[in-house]
C-alpha cells in the first residue's frame, strides 16, 4: 500500500519543477569561471536570485545564497556593539541555539496558551534595557503548532523602540504573504527543502543595504559578495528557485485547499478520539498544520505505530522529535508536561490528497484502539 506522507513541516518531497532545473543544473561549471561554462553558471544563481527577490520585494542584490535556515540564523544573528536579542519563546532550535550574543544580552518573550508571542511581555522586554538597540527573533509561522505569529504588530513595537525584526520565515513562505511589506521584519531567511527544492540550499535577504552580514561567517574565496565563502553549489540553487517559484504562485489557492483538508483531519481526529487535545487551535493557523495530543498515549509509540501503518509523521520539530524531553514550544504555551508526551504533528504539502486524510482517519481509528487495549491489559 502506498505509504501517507504527513511530515512536509521537516521536509517536503522534491517538486517536479525543481527536479527538472537540477537537472539541467548539475553539469554545470564553477560560476566564479570567466569562460562560457562559469558564465552559465553564473546566469543560473543570478535568475534565482531575481526569484528569490521578486518574492520576496527586494532587490536581487539583497539576497544571499546559504545552506538553508541553520547557517542562515547563524550569519544573521550576530551582535553589534550594544545590540540585545530577544527571542520568541517559541522559536525553532536553530534560533535558540544558534546565536552569538553573549547570555546576558539575551531574553525570552513568552507566548500565550495558543502559541501566538504575547506582545505585551514584548512591551515588557523593550522597555528594560532602553540604552541598548532590540534585535527580535520570531518567525513567521511555528514549526511544530502551524499558529501564525502576529509578525507586523511586533515589528511595530521594535521598529518604534529603535530595532530591528529578523523573521524565520521557513515554515511561512508560500502559506502567507512573507514580503517584506506585508511582515515588516528587516531581514528574513527561507529554506529550500520546506518548499519542495533540495536539501543543502537556502536564502538571507535584508530589507537595506546596510543590513547586510558586517563580515562573512563562512570565509573563502569571496563568492556572493564576499558575504559567504565557497563554491555555490549550482544544482541546489536552481532547484530552490525551481521550488520557490511553484509554490509561490500556487500559494493562495494550495492554502485555501490543505486548510480544508486540515480542517476535515482535525474533525475526525476529535470524532474518533474526543478527548483530543488540538495545540493553537484558537488562533490563526496555516492551512497545513495540525497539532494534537492523544491523552495518555506516548507520542514516540504513536509515531512507530503510524509508520507500521504506512503512514509519516511527527511528534514535533524533526530537529528535536527523536528526543524524549516534550516539546518547549507546547510548554511555553502552558501545556502539561505529560500531555505533550503525547503531541503528534500532521503536516501536508503539495502532495497531499483527501483520499490520504480518509485513509489516515480509518488508520488513526485502529492505532487508537489497539494502543489502548494495550494499556488496559
Amino acid at each position: 500500500m502506498k505509504r501517507i506522507y504527513f511530515d512536509y513541516n521537516a521536509t517536503a518531497p522534491l517538486r517536479p519543477l525543481a527536479r527538472e532545473a537540477m537537472l539541467r543544473a548539475l553539469d554545470a561549471g564553477n560560476a566564479s569561471s570567466v569562460h562560457a561554462e562559469g558564465r552559465a553558471a553564473r546566469a543560473v544563481i543570478e535568475s534565482a536570485r531575481v526569484a528569490v527577490s521578486g518574492a520576496l520585494g527586494v532587490r536581487p542584490d539583497h539576497v544571499l545564497f546559504v545552506s538553508g535556515a541553520t547557517e542562515a540564523a547563524a550569519t544573521a544573528l550576530r551582535p553589534g556593539e550594544s545590540d540585545r536579542l530577544l527571542i520568541g519563546a517559541g522559536e525553532h532550535a536553530c534560533v535558540q541555539a544558534g546565536h552569538s550574543f553573549p547570555a546576558e544580552n539575551v531574553g525570552a518573550v513568552r507566548l500565550d496558551s495558543q502559541g501566538r508571542l504575547d506582545l505585551d511581555d514584548l512591551r515588557a522586554r523593550l522597555a528594560e534595557a532602553p540604552g541598548q538597540r532590540p534585535v527580535l527573533a520570531l518567525q513567521a509561522v511555528n514549526n511544530e503548532t502551524g499558529v501564525i505569529q502576529p509578525l507586523a504588530e511586533a515589528a511595530e513595537l521594535v521598529h518604534a523602540a529603535g530595532g530591528i525584526v529578523i523573521c524565520d520565515a521557513v515554515q511561512g513562505f508560500a502559506r502567507i504573504p512573507c514580503a517584506f511589506a506585508a511582515t515588516g521584519a528587516d531581514v528574513l531567511f527561507i529554506s529550500s527543502h520546506k518548499l519542495g527544492g533540495p536539501k543543502g540550499a537556502g536564502a538571507l535577504v535584508y530589507a537595506r543595504r546596510d543590513l547586510a552580514p558586517k563580515a562573512a561567517f563562512i570565509r573563502g574565496g569571496g563568492q556572493e559578495r564576499g558575504l559567504r565563502g565557497g563554491t555555490e553549489n549550482v544544482a541546489a540553487i536552481a532547484g530552490f528557485a525551481g521550488a520557490l517559484v511553484e509554490a509561490e504562485a500556487a500559494r493562495e489557492a494550495e492554502e485555501a485547499r490543505l486548510a480544508r483538508l486540515r480542517d476535515f483531519l482535525q474533525a475526525g481526529v476529535l470524532e474518533i478520539a474526543p478527548e483530543a487535545a488540538i495545540f493553537g487551535r484558537e488562533a490563526p493557523r496555516v492551512g497545513n498544520s495540525l497539532a494534537f495530543a492523544l491523552p495518555g498515549l506516548a507520542a514516540e509509540t504513536l509515531v512507530a505505530a503510524f509508520d507500521v501503518e504506512s503512514v509519516a509523521l511527527s511528534s514535533g520539530s524533526a530537529c528535536s522529535s527523536g528526543k524524549v524531553a516534550p516539546s518547549y514550544v507546547l510548554a511555553a504555551m502552558g501545556v502539561s508536561p505529560d500531555l505533550a508526551r503525547s503531541a503528534l504533528r500532521i503536516s501536508l504539502g503539495w502532495g497531499s490528497t483527501w483520499e490520504e486524510g480518509v485513509r489516515f482517519l480509518e488508520i488513526l481509528a485502529k492505532v487508537r484502539e489497539r494502543m489502548r487495549r494495550r494499556l488496559k491489559t
